[in-house]
């Protein structure tokens, strides 16, 4: 199996043997059950379906409380798919329907993992916290109100128009974000709570995905 399905509890830090502090985020990862075995002869790629978190069945449809009841579980908030890469099968052959699948089966300490997540949500945003860019000089030489600026967005009658992806203000966050080899540095398999080195994308409380 390549990953489990998680939530972002916060972050705090860890002393290393050498004494130096590293800053870490807490994930709870609860048991994720099997819901859905996908081979190629019947869907034409292999995957491995995994739910986690309760969703009560007035808010779930017929079809699902259907697909749940094949792998004899009940109704889940969140379901990821886990498909194989590079050829290599995601999953070992005692992963079948229906089984709960736990951290300490699937990660070790000190290994690296990817962590997907979604970003927060910042609203309508300038080009200076959107972008980067450094605003429109000082406030000097007539300036007024021009500081947090984009400035010159183009050309004039030619081409007449603005580029499409030109960096300006809009909509910022909510995206889906990948951030890559953050070291495993404890495994709590009681509270089912695994602890990661650095950042990781999303609000407390939002689901992420942990991947080999």
């Amino acid at each position: 199996m390549s990953g489990l399905i998680g939530k972002k509890i916060g972050m705090t830090s860890l002393y290393s043997e050498a004494g130096k502090n590293i800053p870490c985020t807490v994930l709870e990862i609860e048991p994720c059950t099997v819901t859905q075995v996908k081979s190629v002869e019947t869907d034409g790629y292999e995957a491995v379906q995994v739910g986690t978190g309760y969703r009560k069945d007035k808010r779930t449809t017929a079809a699902l409380k259907g697909h749940f009841k094949k792998a004899g579980s009940e109704s889940k908030h969140k379901m990821v798919e886990f498909r194989a890469h590079h050829g290599n099968t995601p999953f070992s052959d005692d992963v079948v329907l229906g089984k709960e699948l736990r951290i300490e089966e699937i990660f070790e300490e000190g290994e690296y993992v990817d962590i997907i997540g979604t970003s927060k949500g910042k609203g309508f945003q300038g080009v200076v916290k959107r972008h980067g860019f450094a605003g429109v000089g000082q406030a000097t030489h007539g300036q007024h109100n021009r500081q947090r600026h984009p400035g010159s967005i183009g050309a004039a009658s030619y081409p007449a128009r603005v580029f499409k992806g030109l960096r300006m203000g809009g909509q910022m966050g909510t995206d889906r974000v990948k951030i890559q080899n953050l070291q495993v540095l404890k495994i709590d398999s009681e509270k089912n709570l695994l602890v990661v080195s650095g950042a990781v994308p999303g609000a407390k409380g939002s689901y992420i995905i942990v991947e080999k």
